[in-house]
């Protein structure tokens, strides 16, 4: 015997379902005509009538019935496997909510490593300041920026923060001309405020003991990369995140103003979910990849920050406040 006419089959089970030559066609996206012609086919390879009609409408013939269970049966598995696929694709996505300056700046450059080592698996990222609440919103997991103290989640250390003041080299040879005091330089210098950083001004000139008449912020930014953006092009100087703006430093785009001063770092970068959510795969992959990103961007960072002649310390008794850039 021939094989079986596979396109024939799958027609005569939709009309046999359906109970219409057109709306079968309809669901199959062909013309009646079609329909019909492969009906007539199947017909002739079988040696039997499958259909006959009643009334103006048509009854399967007992051999058309004996037809129609096996078919069912099998385009009804078929049906479930292709559904079934087509959820697990679904469920393929990691959805990741991260604070937009660190998105841009930092995780954006990073992405396409992890999206081809994991070429399966789709992934959406969303920019905003916003943490998740995660009891309403299909999100997988938080990258925050903050101090770490969110109750009832997993929450992990994946990065300090390291915080200078920078501008350009241009920028600080015209401070330097006019004075070779510090506070003098500072002063007149014109002072970036990134008001959502969690270590600001303000903190840093106490740290340091530093007194200025009459401070003033003449551009103010709730965006790192708009402060870091500006100080590259010699509006000022930047007291921002040494993680955000690493390439432009290593390029000699931005120069530690103070280098005598040490580099503020704490921990301010986390990866926060449920801990149901480090049950999906998925989930603990990105985990992974994103902790071995900031391993070796911290090693990047203490290389360029030993070259440039910096040196850190643990600020333990500042008051930083919690914030996301």
């Amino acid at each position: 015997m021939r094989d079986i006419n596979l396109k024939g089959t799958l027609y005569f089970e939709g009309v046999a379902r359906l109970g219409s030559v057109t709306k079968a066609a309809s669901e199959l996206g062909v013309s009646p005509s079609a329909v019909s012609q492969q009906i007539v086919a199947l017909e002739a390879q079988f040696g039997v009538k499958l259909f006959k009609r009643e009334k103006r409408r048509l009854v399967l013939t007992i051999d058309g019935d004996r037809l129609y269970q096996t078919t069912s049966q099998a385009f009804g598995a078929l049906r479930n496997v292709r559904n079934a696929i087509s959820r697990q694709k679904e469920v393929r996505n990691l959805s990741i909510r991260v604070s937009p300056s660190f998105g841009v700046r930092w995780l954006g450059p990073r992405m396409a490593s992890f999206s081809n080592a994991n070429p399966e698996w789709n992934l959406r990222v969303d920019a905003t300041p916003d943490f998740t609440y995660f009891d309403t919103e299909a999100i997988d997991l938080d990258l925050r920026y903050g101090h770490g103290g969110w109750s009832g989640l997993s929450v992990t250390c994946i990065m300090n923060d390291l915080v200078m003041p920078m501008c350009s080299p241009e920028y600080l040879a015209e401070l330097r001309a006019h004075s070779d005091d510090i506070g003098q330089q500072l002063q007149k210098a014109r002072l970036i405020d990134s008001v959502k950083m969690l270590f600001r001004w303000d903190l840093w000139l106490a740290y340091h003991r530093i007194t200025l008449d009459a401070v003033q912020y003449p551009f103010r930014f709730d965006r790192s990369t708009m402060s870091i953006e500006l100080a590259k092009q010699g509006g000022g100087i930047a007291l921002d995140s040494v993680n955000l703006c690493l390439p432009e430093l290593q390029r000699g785009e931005l120069v530690p103003f103070c280098p005598q001063f040490e580099v503020i770092h704490f921990p301010a970068y986390w990866l926060v979910c449920p801990q149901r959510h480090l049950n999906r795969r998925i989930v603990n992959l990105f985990a992974e990849w994103i902790t071995r990103q900031c391993r070796l961007h911290e090693l990047n960072v203490h290389d360029y920050l030993h070259g440039a002649g910096c040196f850190f310390e643990d600020p333990t008794e500042l008051n930083v406040m919690s914030s996301a850039p």
